[in-house]
């Protein structure tokens, strides 16, 4: 006799949170509640982390972590994944319950949206999960009151993003491009990047290239490289380790554009395709065992119709 449907454990759901490079990333200015305002353009990999959900029979909201990094994250009321699930289920007004489990594969605060990858997943995780019916516009607009890089984090496709992460605009990415990436293992603080900014850095004009059109990967790689990380500098002063893996990446065989994302201390650089990153990853993995090593390639091609939207915190601004 066949077990009753009631009787069998729900499969479960799975969303990747990929690593989030910030390719530029220009601090434009500062609001008067101190808040910077930053230009960026941002990609997405094949590298990354991965929550699962399923439905509990007691209908609680949990959370368990594995994986490399696992170790560095508490399982509390706190972690960016269940403040996501929380501010989903008030959103849809339900009290559903979810067994989270998160792999976590990319290193912590390290520059590359981790946590806000995490946060994005589990919102659209969820929102299936519990059948929510939302679309990206309005996650990403939970995702703000999260965090800055949620929003951009939701579709995980290439972007140029403005202001403190609220305008989104899809963007070109000509070519499948390789990379790699690089993490010291060393802590390098935000809040002491953006101090040293404000002490030292000047704000940037903004991007006078049209990001969102660009086909040619060669002129999109000149525009690239003309470009730069407003943060690097400062965090170069406060670990010396960034300007070092950099200038390494930089002489790798077929190595296009070295760079470090968002404040650090991740570094990234760019290959023709995935095979060159992978042969890179083996030579830097070798010259420097003491680092965290990941290659992997650029995911997909975007801007092609991707709807453009900006979120705003209540109805009248």
């Amino acid at each position: 006799m066949a077990a009753s449907s009631e009787a069998i454990a729900p499969a479960a759901l799975f969303e990747d949170a990929p690593a989030k490079l910030n390719l530029f990333l220009h601090v434009v200015g500062r609001r008067d509640d101190g808040y910077h305002l930053l230009e960026s353009l941002v990609a997405f990999t094949d590298i990354g982390d991965r929550l699962s959900a399923t439905v509990p029979a007691d209908g609680t909201l949990s959370l368990t972590v594995s994986g490399p990094f696992g170790a560095l994250l508490t399982e509390s009321p706190e972690n960016l994944v269940l403040r996501a699930a929380q501010s989903l289920r008030s959103r849809l007004g339900v009290g559903a319950g979810a067994a989270l489990h998160l792999e976590k594969n990319l290193p912590v605060a390290s520059g590359i949206g981790g946590g806000s990858a995490d946060a994005a997943a589990a919102l659209r995780l969820l929102n299936r999960l519990w059948k929510g019916g939302l679309e990206d516009g309005d996650l990403a607009g939970i995702g703000l009151a999260l965090g800055a890089d949620v929003p951009v984090c939701i579709a995980s496709h290439a972007a140029l993003m403005r202001g403190v992460g609220e305008v989104l605009e899809p963007a070109a990415l000509p070519a499948p491009f390789g990379v790699l990436l690089v993490n010291p293992l060393q802590p390098v603080s935000t809040p002491r990047v953006f101090a040293g900014f404000r002490r030292t850095g000047r704000f940037a004009a903004r991007a006078a290239h049209d990001w969102t059109a660009e086909r040619d990967p060669h002129r999109w790689l000149h525009h690239l490289a003309a470009a730069g990380n407003s943060l690097q500098a400062p965090a170069e002063t406060l670990l010396p380790e960034i300007a070092t893996i950099l200038s390494v990446l930089g002489e790798l065989p077929e190595c296009l554009l070295a760079r470090m994302s968002g404040s650090g201390a991740t570094c990234f650089a760019l290959f023709p395709d995935a095979a060159a990153a992978a042969s890179a990853a083996r030579d830097f993995g070798a010259r420097r065992p003491d680092c965290w090593v990941a290659a992997g390639r650029l995911r997909g091609m975007s801007g092609s119709g991707a709807t453009c939207f900006a979120l705003f915190p209540d109805a009248a601004a």
